[in-house]
C-alpha cells in the first residue's frame, strides 16, 4: 500500500469568490467565513486584493492578526507598491504568503501588457524577488498560463522558481482548457523545468465551460500538489473550481487518485449555507455535494434500491458531508435539548441566549408548522449571526388588498427600542405596497434590483426565504427574511437591507480596478 499524497486546499472564497457580481462581504462577514475555512481544514485562505480598496486592505489585515490554523494569503501584481501593500496587511500572521500574478498569454501580453517575452519575464523575477525579501512563502500565477506558449510557460517558471517563489500556480484563467490540456501543460512543466521540485504546482481553474472540477483533478494526476477553488465554486463569471466537489472527488475517488487532503469533509454542508447566506448566491437544489436534492430518491426503482443496499445508488454517505439521510423532523412538543442537538449536528455552536431565542422562535414556528424539518431549524439559527446591528427591527403589519386597486398597509416596527408604525395606501400589490410602506418608515428611498423567494423546506407550511438586493445612494446592499408568510419574510428582507443601508456600510471597490 502506497501512501496517499497529500492535496494542499486554497480557498480564495474570500478573494475570487467575492469578485462574483453582488457577492461583496463586510468585514464581519469575512472574518466569520474565514473562521468556518480554518474550521473546515483548508490549507492557505486567500483573503483579499489589499491595494485594491482600503476595505480589502483591513479585511486581510484583521484576518491576518486574528485567523490561525491556515495560511493567509494576499494578492498582489507584479509591482512594488502591489507587494508592500500586501505585506503590510499580512506581516502580522503566523503563517503568511504573498500571491503575486503576471500575465505571460500572448494576446495578454499583446492587447493588455503590451510587453515582449523578455519584458515580461523580468517583470515576474522583480515581483518574486521583491516579494521574497518581504516574506518567505511567495506563489506566483503566470494568469492565462492555459493559453500560453509551452516554451514560454516554461522559462516562466523556471525563473521564478529560482528567485524564490515556492508555488508556481498554473490558472486556467478564462476556462478554456480542457482536462486533457491541463494534464499535458501539468506534466510539461514536471518534465521540462529543471527546478520543478523546488516548488508546489498549484492549479486555478475557472468554470466558463463547466470544466474547472474536471481540469483541476486533471491537474493532480499530472503532479499538481494544490488546488485553488471557493466555497460554491462562486467566483468571476462562472465561477471556480468547486471545493467540495474537488474535495469529495479526491476522497470517493482516492482509488484511482490515490490522493487525500485535510479537509473535514462533515463541515462541507454547513460551511456552503454560511457562505449562501452570507453572500446571497444560492445554491441550486441539483448542486454535487451540497445541493438539496445531492442525495434525493424520488424514483421509485432508486428508492426500492436504497431500502436494500444504499450503495446501489449512493457513492457517499450523506453524513460525510454534513447532512442527515433523511430529515430530523421535530414538533411543536420538542424540547429545548433536542432543539440544540439539531442544531448541533447542523453546525450551529449557538449561546445559551442565543439558543434561547432560537428556541422562542422554533415554538412559535411550530404552532404555524405541523413538521419542522432542517432546513427550518438551519435558518432559524442563521437568523442569530446577522453581521450588523438593527436600527428597525420587524414588528408586524397588517394589510387588505383588493385586485385592481392599491393595497393599504399597515407597518409596525422598533427604532432602537422604540415602537414605530405607518399606514399608506399605495403600490401595486401587495409586496409593493410593504416596500413603500418601510421606505416611508425608514426614510430611506432605495431601488429593488433583485428580489428572491424560494421555499426553505418542503411541504404547503413550508417557510419562505426571501432575498433582496436594494440600491441607495450608489450603495448596493442585501437583506434575507424567512417566515411561513411569505410577505412577512418579504418585510424582513427589505428591512434587513435597510439597516444596512442605515448604517452606511459601503461596499467594496472591484479588485481590478484599485
Amino acid at each position: 500500500m502506497t501512501t496517499p499524497r497529500s492535496i494542499r486546499i486554497f480557498d480564495t472564497t474570500l478573494r475570487d469568490g467575492e469578485q462574483s457580481p453582488g457577492a461583496s462581504m463586510n468585514l464581519t462577514e469575512k472574518m466569520e467565513i474565514a473562521q468556518a475555512l480554518v474550521s473546515l481544514g483548508v490549507d492557505v485562505i486567500e483573503a483579499g486584493f489589499p491595494i485594491a480598496s482600503p476595505g480589502d486592505f483591513a479585511s486581510v489585515r484583521d484576518i491576518a492578526g486574528t485567523v490561525s490554523g491556515a495560511t493567509i494569503c494576499g494578492l498582489a501584481r507584479c509591482n512594488n507598491a502591489d507587494i508592500d501593500r500586501a505585506w503590510e496587511a499580512l506581516q502580522h500572521a503566523r503563517q503568511p504568503r504573498i500571491h503575486v500574478f503576471l500575465a505571460t498569454s500572448s494576446i495578454h501580453r499583446e492587447f493588455k501588457l503590451r510587453m515582449n517575452e523578455d519584458e515580461v519575464l523580468a517583470r515576474a523575477v522583480a515581483g518574486v524577488s521583491r516579494a521574497r525579501t518581504l516574506c518567505g512563502d511567495v506563489e506566483f500565477s503566470p494568469e492565462d498560463a492555459a493559453r500560453t506558449e509551452i516554451d514560454f510557460l516554461c522559462r516562466v517558471v523556471e525563473a521564478v522558481i529560482a528567485a524564490g517563489a515556492t508555488t508556481v500556480n498554473i490558472p486556467d484563467t478564462v476556462g478554456y482548457a480542457t482536462p486533457m490540456q491541463m494534464h499535458r501543460v501539468i506534466k510539461s512543466l514536471v518534465d521540462r523545468v529543471p527546478n520543478i521540485d523546488k516548488a508546489v504546482i498549484s492549479t486555478h481553474c475557472h468554470d466558463d465551460l463547466g470544466l474547472a472540477v474536471a481540469n483541476s483533478l486533471a491537474a493532480v494526476e499530472a503532479g499538481a500538489g494544490q488546488i485553488e477553488c471557493t466555497i460554491n465554486g462562486i467566483g468571476e463569471r462562472a465561477g471556480n473550481c468547486s471545493l467540495e466537489e474537488v474535495v469529495m472527488a479526491l476522497r470517493t475517488r482516492s482509488d484511482h487518485y490515490s490522493c487525500d487532503t485535510r479537509i473535514n469533509t462533515q463541515k462541507l454542508v454547513p460551511t456552503s449555507r454560511l457562505v449562501a447566506n452570507i453572500t446571497g448566491i444560492q445554491v441550486p437544489r441539483n448542486k454535487a455535494i451540497v445541493g438539496r436534492n445531492a442525495f434525493a430518491h424520488e424514483a421509485g426503482i432508486h428508492q426500492d434500491g436504497m431500502l436494500k443496499e444504499r450503495r446501489t445508488y449512493e457513492i457517499m454517505r450523506p453524513e460525510d458531508v454534513g447532512l442527515e439521510r433523511t430529515d430530523l423532523v421535530l414538533g411543536k412538543h420538542s424540547g429545548r435539548a433536542a432543539l440544540a442537538d439539531r442544531a448541533k449536528a447542523l453546525g450551529y455552536q449557538l449561546t445559551p441566549e442565543q439558543l434561547q431565542t432560537v428556541f422562542e422562535r422554533f415554538k412559535l414556528l411550530a404552532d404555524r408548522k405541523k413538521e419542522i424539518y432542517d432546513g427550518d431549524v438551519a435558518a432559524l439559527c442563521e437568523q442569530q449571526f446577522a453581521a450588523l446591528p438593527e436600527q428597525f427591527v420587524y414588528e408586524g403589519y397588517s394589510l387588505s388588498s383588493d385586485s385592481g386597486s392599491a393595497p393599504t398597509v399597515t407597518l409596525r416596527v422598533h427604532q432602537e427600542g422604540v415602537p414605530k408604525s405607518v399606514s399608506i395606501t399605495a403600490g401595486d400589490g401587495p409586496i409593493d405596497g410593504i416596500f413603500l410602506a418601510i421606505e416611508k418608515l425608514t426614510g430611506i428611498t432605495t431601488v429593488c434590483r433583485d428580489f428572491r423567494v424560494q421555499a426553505v423546506t418542503v411541504g404547503k407550511d413550508a417557510q419562505a426565504e426571501v432575498t433582496v438586493e436594494l440600491e441607495h445612494a450608489g450603495q448596493m446592499q442585501r437583506g434575507r427574511g424567512v417566515s411561513t408568510d411569505s410577505l412577512e419574510a418579504s418585510a424582513k428582507a427589505f428591512l434587513a437591507a435597510t439597516n444596512r443601508l442605515a448604517l452606511g456600510a459601503s461596499p467594496r471597490l472591484h479588485p481590478q480596478r484599485p
